[in-house]
């Protein structure tokens, strides 16, 4: 099959989602299996160049992988007519400015969340490429998880009759790092270096909700740093700057109201660590990143209120798991070889900046809920 080839910048692939996900498990392993089919027969072909600030790191990536190019030089990079497509997975405060460059130097971007660290910023982003004419998207990997798939088949069959509400609980426990080590960078929790869980958690709950249930109409939000003192990556304690933990109430153009629990410093008693129930008139359902578990009104139980005496309904025995019907694979690699084909089409991406400028606009929305107190409206997309 011929070979379309694509060059691809990666900026960020040091950090281990850039590396795991992005590199390792969606552009290499797209090459692996020949590159992405295209109606014309022939196959589209990434050709990754890492981009960074390690040069230590990115040779011994790309020594490791076989990769012929890497450099420490983003103009480098964006001064050369070769490479089509900028995909930035750098920590947050560093994004904006280098997706502001790779646009205005006509390159297709694509690039992890948030897109930004204010709204204001995101959406001058989004109409910065829609001006410029070219392919741009965000990751929204979420949607591609088996559970969710699951879920969304759930709610485009009516499943649910009328949707009511919906639950979502996210988290673990991040240790703090002074015995054992923290599983999460330290700057996850510096708000000076763009950390904190709304800003990093919200857009992925903007995108999923907004997928399942439509437009969130008004947040009530409340933010806490549970644990104000962590040690780095070298050992050395400091102070946490960024909240670790948010709790909030959504409302949706449709009626429904959702709750969204998000923490670092939370102990798992879940299936999952992330799931979404979502209960409707007909029946409702919990999914999580694999499994999607179901309870039609038929099925539901009815339990008496008695504290005196055990309760005798296994309530978890009574749900019903979706079987999986296909196979999956890796969300991140199936998003990369949606946008793949978009960008060598120059077409408009499905989960475009404005996307994601929505969910930077709900993490900011939900911290000035948090600071004034009060519920806050959210404007209609495109109002």
């Amino acid at each position: 099959m011929a070979r379309k080839v694509i060059h691809v910048a990666l900026n960020g692939v040091t950090g281990r989602m850039g590396y795991r996900q992005h590199l390792v498990r969606s552009l290499l392993a797209i090459r692996e299996q020949g590159g992405i089919p295209l109606d014309d027969g022939t196959s589209l072909y990434p050709e990754p160049v890492l981009v960074g600030r390690s040069e230590e790191r990115l040779r011994a990536i790309a020594e490791r992988h076989g990769l012929p190019r890497w450099t420490t030089s983003l103009d480098e990079v964006l001064g050369d007519p070769e490479v089509g497509v900028y995909f930035d997975t750098q920590v947050t405060s560093a994004r904006e400015s280098a997706v502001a460059r790779a646009i205005a130097a006509g390159k297709h971007v694509y690039m992890e969340k948030p897109v930004a660290a204010s709204a204001g910023a995101a959406f001058a982003l989004a109409e910065a490429a829609r001006a410029a004419g070219i392919t741009h998207g965000v990751v929204q990997d979420k949607l591609f998880l088996p559970g969710m798939i699951k879920l969304r088949g759930l709610v485009r069959e009516g499943f649910f009759g009328r949707v009511l509400s919906a639950r979502l609980e996210f988290g673990y426990w991040v240790f703090e790092g002074d015995g054992f080590p923290a599983q999460r960078p330290s700057w996850n929790y510096r708000a000076e270096d763009g950390g904190g869980i709304v800003l990093d958690m919200f857009p992925h709950w903007a995108y999923l909700l907004e997928d399942l249930l439509g437009p969130v109409s008004a947040v009530y939000a409340r933010r806490a740093t549970h644990l104000p003192r962590r040690w780095d990556e070298a050992g050395e304690p400091y102070d946490v700057t960024a909240d670790d933990a948010a709790y909030a109430v959504l409302e949706f153009a449709g009626g429904v109201i959702a709750s969204a629990n998000s923490s670092w410093a939370v102990r798992v008693n879940r299936r999952e660590l992330l799931e979404l129930q979502v209960d409707g008139t007909h029946g409702s359902a919990v999914a999580g990143l694999r499994n999607c578990a179901v309870q039609h009104k038929v099925s539901t139980p009815m339990p008496v209120w008695n504290p005196d005496l055990p309760d005798p309904l296994d309530y978890r025995a009574m749900w019903t798991d979706v079987p999986d019907n296909m196979d999956y694979g890796n969300g991140f690699k199936a998003q990369w070889e949606l946008f793949l084909r978009a960008a060598a089409r120059e077409e408009q991406f499905a989960w475009d900046l404005f996307a994601g400028a929505r969910g930077v606009q709900l993490a900011e929305l939900a911290m000035r809920s948090c600071a004034e107190g009060r519920r806050v409206e959210i404007p209609a997309p495109g109002a």
